[in-house]
């Protein structure tokens, strides 16, 4: 039996390397003794088979097998495109 896959949103801040992405995703944690959400952030590298993302860009990335030492996850959709970045 198969384990569930995680699928995480975020938006991608790096573009730099081939066919690999950086996603940072963000979510609210609570602590523990004082209650108070404090948000959280994470990187991910990410698997972009296409070259399809671009700096800005909101994708919905979800857990696959090891492809190198830090990609873990890849694209599953681009949710929404930025067209206004410039470098």
């Amino acid at each position: 039996m198969k384990k569930k896959r995680k699928v995480f949103q975020g938006k991608v801040i790096s573009d730099k390397m081939e066919k690999s992405v950086i996603v940072l995703t963000s979510k609210l944690k609570k602590h523990s003794k004082y209650g108070k959400f404090i948000l959280r952030n994470k990187k991910f590298f990410v698997h972009d088979e296409k070259n399809q993302c671009k700096i800005g860009d909101f994708i919905e990335i979800q857990e696959t097998r090891p492809i190198s030492k830090k990609k873990h996850w890849k694209v599953v959709k681009v949710i929404k495109k930025n067209n206004f970045y410039f470098k």
